[in-house]
């Protein structure tokens, strides 16, 4: 990990959280909840909410690069109607992906850490047509339940549930 750490958020990240959001939609809209212009139309203290990790049930992971650039991020969210976390806001800027640089496997760890002891199983919901983020999270134990729901923002497409145990198999 030369030239970034992968740290929890706090509310003087909201900057950068920010400017990695609006990155994202850019780069992978499909990936995400919402749009670009609905981002830009949110108010300072919307970004320093979201930024401040202050929800007990939430957590969001920076990648951070030493000049304070945020370089990725991915969150842990636990609803209240699931009794387990989801892997939500996945994303690292394309200078960054792939295996050898390391960070989104970073990222990752540190979600699953956050997650371990809330729940038996990290879930997530991926668009279907993203095979790179597929791939990724097959390659890191993930598997799909078979649950699927129409994508909110194009209800012509699917979102695909996928899980990943927390707890060790009991070996007997």
């Amino acid at each position: 990990m030369t030239g970034w750490v992968v740290r929890a958020s706090t509310e003087d990240d909201w900057q950068q959280y920010r400017a990695l959001r609006f990155e994202m939609l850019e780069d992978t809209p499909m990936a995400f909840l919402e749009t670009l212009d609905q981002a830009r139309a949110h108010p300072d203290e919307h970004w320093k909410r979201r930024a401040a990790n202050a929800s007990p049930t939430s957590r969001l992971f920076a990648a951070v690069a030493e000049d304070g650039r945020w370089l990725g991020s991915m969150g842990g969210y636990q609803p209240q109607s699931t009794h387990d976390p989801y892997l939500v806001g996945v994303y690292v800027s394309p200078r960054w992906r792939g295996r050898r640089r390391g960070m989104t496997d970073a990222l990752l760890d540190a979600v699953i850490e956050w997650a371990r002891g809330r729940g038996r199983r990290l879930l997530l919901d991926v668009h279907e047509d993203n095979e790179a983020a597929i791939r990724s999270y097959l390659r890191r134990g993930f598997v799909f339940t078979g649950h699927t729901q129409p994508y909110p923002l194009d209800r012509t497409a699917e979102e695909r549930e996928m899980m990943l145990p927390l707890e060790p198999p009991v070996r007997g």
